[in-house]
C-alpha cells in the first residue's frame, strides 16, 4: 500500500548504480571539504586524509541504499538532503573498518594494505624513530576517530528539516554507540574463549555478536534513520526494524562464509583471513558441532593461527564443509530472507516502488557472490 498522497518513486530513477554515483559525489565533496580544513596543518596530515580517501573510494554502497530507501519508501520528500545522511552511513562504515582491522591485525582491505599496515610503511620508508608497527596503530586509530566526526558533521548538516533530522538523530546516535558495543562483544568473546561452551550457547553468543555488531549498523539502523526522518509509525517502524535485524544477520552470515571460502580477487582479502584470526562465528560454532569429532579437534586446535599455511586452511575448509555447517548455514541465510520479505509485506506506510527497492536490496545484499 502507497503512503496516502505520496506521489510513487519509479524505481529506475533511483537504482543501486545511479545511488552510487550520488553518495560517491558527496563523498569526494567531504574529503576535498576536510582537505581544506586541514590545510594549515601542513603537509605531514595529508596521509591521514589519504587513507581515509582511498578506503571510500571502494564498496557496495548498501549501507547508504538502506537509508536512502528508508527515507522514500516512506514519504520523504527531501530527495537532496537525504543523500548526505546516505552518504554519511559509509563514512561511518570506514570508521568501522579501520578500527576493525586493528583489532582483528588484518593486512589487507579491499585488496589493499590496511590503514594501520600503510602507516607503518610510510614510518619504515622514511626510517623514523621508534616502532613503526605503533605509528600504524596510532594513525589509524586516528583515520577511524576521523571517520566518526566526519559522519556527525555530515548528518548534522545535510539539507533535512531539523524535525527530520531530530528524529533521524535518535537512531544515529543509537547505531554508533551499540556499534562501539558490538565490537568490544567481538573482541570479548574472541578473547573469552568458547571452550566449556555447548554448541547452543556458542551459537548465540555468535548471534548476539553479529546483531550488535553487524545486522544493526549495515541494515536496520541506516533503514530506520531514513524512515524516522520521514516520520514513520512506530507499528511500520517495528517491522522495518525486525527486517534489518533479519537480513542484517544474513548479510553477515553471507560475509563469514566468503570470510573462509571467498575468492581473494572478489573479497580482497586473503583467503582464509577469517580462520587465521579465530573469529567466533556462528558458522565455526556449526561446524564445531555438539559432539568430539576428528573435525572438530583440529578446528578447535588451528583455528586462530597466524601462521596457517594455505595447505592448513584448505585442511580447515574441508573439516568445516564435511561438519555440514555451511548447509546449516545456508539455511540461516533462506530463513533471515524469509523473515525479512515477512516484516517487509507488514509494513503498510511505504510506496510501491519503495517496497520493491527494499525487497531487490535483500538479494542484493545476500547473494552468493556478494
Amino acid at each position: 500500500m502507497s503512503v496516502p498522497g505520496t506521489p510513487a518513486v519509479a524505481t529506475h530513477d533511483y537504482d543501486l548504480p545511479t545511488l552510487r554515483g550520488r553518495v560517491e559525489s558527496v563523498l569526494t565533496s567531504e574529503i576535498a571539504h576536510q582537505r581544506d580544513s586541514l590545510a594549515p596543518l601542513g603537509h605531514d596530515v595529508v596521509p591521514l586524509v589519504d587513507a581515509i580517501a582511498d578506503l571510500l573510494g571502494a564498496g557496495k554502497r548498501l549501507r547508504a541504499a538502506f537509508c536512502d530507501w528508508g527515507y522514500r519508501a516512506t514519504g520523504g520528500v527531501h530527495t537532496e538532503g537525504i543523500v548526505t545522511v546516505a552518504a554519511a552511513m559509509e563514512m561511518f562504515q570506514a570508521a568501522a573498518l579501520i578500527h576493525d582491522d586493528v583489532m582483528d591485525d588484518s593486512r589487507t582491505r579491499r585488496g589493499r594494505p590496511t590503514a594501520h599496515v600503510r602507516f607503518g610503511e610510510i614510518h619504515t620508508a622514511h626510517d623514523w624513530s621508534g616502532e613503526p608497527e605503533r605509528y600504524g596503530l596510532a594513525g589509524a586509530i586516528l583515520a577511524g576517530n576521523l571517520c566518526l566526526v566526519w559522519c556527525d558533521e555530515m548528518v548534522a548538516r545535510a539539507a533535512l528539516p531539523a524535525d527530520e533530522l531530530a528524529r533521524a538523530r535518535t537512531v544515529f546516535d543509537e547505531m554508533r554507540t551499540h556499534l562501539m558495543a558490538g565490537q568490544f562483544l567481538d573482541m570479548h568473546v574472541a578473547t573469552a574463549g568458547w571452550d566449556d561452551l555447548h554448541e547452543a550457547d556458542r551459537i548465540a553468543r555468535s548471534r548476539t555478536v553479529v546483531r550488535y555488531k553487524s545486522a544493526q549498523y549495515s541494515v536496520a539502523h541506516p533503514l530506520l534513520i531514513g524512515a524516522r526522518a520521514a516520520g514513520i509509525s512506530d507499528t511500520d517502524a517495528a517491522h522495518l526494524r525486525e527486517y534489518g535485524l533479519a537480513l542484517g544477520e544474513a548479510f553477515q552470515f553471507r560475509d563469514d562464509l566468503l570470510g573462509v571460502f571467498g575468492d581473494p580477487t572478489t573479497t580482497g582479502k586473503p583467503a582464509g583471513d577469517d580462520l587465521r584470526e579465530g573469529k567466533r562465528t556462528v558458522l565455526l560454532a556449526l561446524a564445531l558441532g555438539a559432539e568430539d569429532t576428528t573435525d572438530a579437534r583440529l578446528l578447535a586446535d588451528r583455528v586462530g593461527d597466524p601462521a596457517l599455511t594455505d595447505a592448513d586452511v584448505a585442511d580447515l575448509r574441508a573439516a568445516i564443509t564435511g561438519s555440514g555447517a555451511v548447509r546449516r548455514l545456508e539455511s540461516l541465510i533462506d530463513e533471515g530472507v524469509h523473515a525479512a520479505r515477512g516484516h517487509l509485506r507488514a509494513v503498510e506506510g511505504i510506496t510501491d516502488a519503495g517496497r520493491a527497492a527494499l525487497d531487490s536490496l535483500i538479494d542484493a545484499a545476500t547473494q552468493r557472490e556478494a
